[in-house]
């Protein structure tokens, strides 16, 4: 099989896995946490959505693999960390979680953590070989967690 395909096997699997897990714990119990949570999930949603304004819809890409007309963002919450959209739901479905947890729920949001952190993995080597300048990103910058990780 040709490296071509086996990397998009290799996206699309993270993707689907990554869709699927957040589907779940959206189908699985309320869609708006309740008011002790809900300013968690709506955290998520506004980074979430302040990342997407800043690399510019146009420019979106779920999977993980830089598109041709891609470029390096480094402005808004890039600022801070590599992966603000993976931050966002991995908040924003965390609240969901803590507000209606189940043992299904919560396994569903560490297989999402876990598929999130194998696709940031593999996208960071792939933006380190198509951008130089990402290397030094990396090291200024955190993946997830401001100041943190």
């Amino acid at each position: 099989m040709q490296r071509s395909a086996v990397m998009k096997i290799q996206s699309v699997s993270l993707v689907g896995v990554q869709v699927v897990c957040i589907v779940y714990i959206l189908l699985s119990g309320f869609w708006l946490a309740s008011p002790t949570w809900v300013w968690l999930e709506l955290v998520g949603v506004a980074l979430g959505a302040w990342a997407i304004a800043t690399m510019k819809l146009r420019h979106l890409n779920a999977f993980p693999e830089p598109r041709r007309d891609a470029r390096m963002v480094t402005a808004g919450p890039y600022r801070w960390i590599r992966h603000p959209m993976y931050s966002g739901a991995l908040v924003m479905t965390l609240a969901l979680v803590i507000d209606q947890p189940t043992l299904a729920r919560g396994i569903a949001w560490l297989i999402l953590l876990a598929d999130l952190l194998v696709k940031l993995h593999y996208e960071e080597t792939l933006m380190s070989r198509r951008f130089p300048e990402y290397v030094a990103y990396r090291k200024r910058t955190k993946r997830l967690i401001p100041l943190v990780y």
